[in-house]
């Protein structure tokens, strides 16, 4: 029967590579609040009514990413 033969492996050297910026939690939080001010805006411009939450919420979205672009 065949002998089977492990293959030394090398250690992994620790990762060398440039740390990663900081994330724009601040500005997505501010995304955030800008987007649910402004669903709010268009479901106070309709009377409040409920049931159309999502509409206004992409409708916010869409606005809002027209002007950043």
């Amino acid at each position: 029967m065949a002998e089977t033969v492990k293959k030394a492996t090398t250690p992994r050297k620790p990762s060398t590579t440039a740390p990663r910026k900081k994330s724009n939690l601040t500005q997505m939080k501010a995304s955030y609040e800008q987007v649910a001010q402004l669903a709010h805006q268009f479901w106070a411009e309709r009377g409040g009514q409920h049931g159309k939450d999502a509409e206004d919420w992409f409708r916010a979205e869409r606005e809002l990413l027209g002007k950043a672009s």
